[in-house]
């Protein structure tokens, strides 16, 4: 028997047969273990270890339902080859940030606050290109930002936008900014005006839209929701009985229920937007795959404004946000782009203009995805028994909790196991009632195994509410 197998694994609470589970996945992700290795076979495995023989085969039978392992009749089970697993199993080398993420030793703490992405080699593109950057800079780096240096990453970011179903437009339509929330905080600059504006939200919106309105002394008026969406006759009520200037939206992938709205609906919001004179506000920063229906810059596009950055599909760092107005609008969006930052830093336009159409950045952006969705699908193959709203290529989960327990209640325990998460009462306006429910953001920053890890005290939490909290 291999000495990389001992007793010793099965340290630690839990089911032995998950303990199995995670040691081969660790060994695997250790390299002890590579594509193609034979796995001892179930009851020399299982003497070693001391455990029946049942025990190791449901463990090797869960690993090959998820593509980790492939068995053989006659001949075995075996480490399974790239070739061999499913879409959500590619072979994707995931790397851990060091600079950003806990080290190995502290990594019980697992933080799914925010999306992080897994490094499948977009830093070292970005790396290479900032050297690129650093000895020929197009721009310079002792003026201030212009628009005519801007160009070439606005046509980048055009290009970037390529399949984004966003209608007609073009460079002169983009403005750049420091990230997706300070997009949105332009887009309000630009387009709010009165004492008392007001902007609508979703019933249960990203909190970006809250803060951006309250820096601007604007009222949020969250709107009544069902599964689909905004309800088009809330939206007009409240439009009426308020000066409501925008409505803010995310259709294709809503934060944080992993919602999506579909064509009819959006068709009659943007009626409801004709009437009221609203401006849309579409929110596109979370959508990692394809577009599923039209924007509403195709649907209505004198008055819809789309805001998308590449933190959800590239990298958080770097802060580029992107900004496109309805045709022949963009100047009032540019002014205020000048008026508060100048604009972007010219070497962040001169990095833009050379990643957003690198030849391999399509690659890497899959193999992203790829890395996004085998974490979604292990947090699904754990918390599968309850109420879990997910999407491979969406890069949080939205959890309804089962009676006996309340979000903050939740929260506040999963803290406690080392297990970050967010309550659905910041998604809310102050005074809402909220559902008992949570969203967990996909950290692939940190190993496969450690995120398992923390999704199982997830589950351990969600087996066992506290007696005090039940109905």
């Amino acid at each position: 028997m291999d000495t990389i197998w001992s007793p010793d694994l099965l340290d630690g609470q839990g089911p032995k047969y998950k303990a199995v589970m995670h040691a081969i996945r660790d060994r695997i992700a250790a390299r002890l273990l590579a594509p193609g290795d034979k796995l001892p076979p179930v009851r020399d495995l299982a003497w070693a270890l001391g455990i029946t023989p049942g025990t190791v085969a449901r463990a090797y039978t869960l690993l090959t339902d998820d593509g980790t392992l492939t068995a053989a009749v006659g001949r075995g089970t075996f480490v399974a080859q790239p070739d061999e697993k499913g879409p959500l199993f590619a072979d994707v080398p995931l790397e851990i940030d060091s600079a950003t993420h806990l080290a190995e030793e502290q990594s019980w703490q697992v933080n799914l606050f925010s999306p992080h992405l897994p490094s499948v080699g977009q830093a070292t593109l970005i790396r290479g290109l900032l050297a690129e950057v650093a000895q020929d800079p197009p721009s310079g780096v002792m003026h201030y930002p212009t628009r005519s240096g801007g160009h070439a990453a606005r046509v980048a970011a055009m290009h970037w936008l390529d399949e984004a179903p966003l209608g007609s437009f073009d460079a002169d339509d983009i403005v750049l900014a420091n990230g997706g929330q300070n997009a949105i905080l332009m887009v309000f600059q630009a387009l709010l005006k009165g004492r008392r504006p007001a902007i609508l939200v979703e019933d249960l919106a990203y909190p970006g839209f809250r803060r951006a309105a309250e820096l601007l002394r604007a009222d949020v008026i969250p709107v009544e929701m069902d599964a689909h969406g905004v309800i088009p006759e809330a939206l007009e009520a409240a439009a009426r009985a308020h000066d409501a200037q925008i409505f803010c939206t995310s259709p294709e992938v809503h934060n944080p229920t992993c919602g999506f709205t579909p064509l009819s609906r959006r068709r009659a919001l943007a009626d409801v937007a004709r009437r009221a004179d609203l401006q849309i506000l579409e929110d596109d920063c979370y959508r990692l795959g394809q577009a599923q229906e039209p924007g509403y810059r195709m649907i209505v596009p004198e008055r819809s404004w789309y805001i998308s950055s590449i933190s959800k599909s590239i990298t958080p760092a770097l802060r580029i946000g992107i900004a496109v107005a309805p045709g022949g609008r963009a100047n009032v969006l540019r002014r205020t782009a000048e008026y508060s930052f100048f604009g972007l830093a010219t070497p962040l336009t001169d990095l833009a203009a050379k990643l957003l159409v690198h030849p391999e950045l399509p690659r890497l952006m899959a193999a992203a995805r790829t890395g996004i969705g085998t974490y979604v699908q292990r947090a699904v193959n754990i918390l599968g028994s309850y109420d879990i709203v997910w999407r491979k290529d969406v890069p949080f989960l939205w959890l309804h909790l089962p009676e006996g327990w309340r979000a903050s209640a939740f929260v506040q325990a999963a803290e406690q196991q080392g297990v970050r998460i967010r309550a659905a009462e910041e998604y809310a306006c102050r005074d809402a009632r909220t559902p008992h429910a949570v969203r967990m953001a996909i950290n692939a920053g940190v190993s496969l195994p450690t995120f398992e890890a923390a999704i199982e005290r997830l589950r351990v939490l969600l087996d066992n509410p506290p007696e005090h909290i039940g109905v």
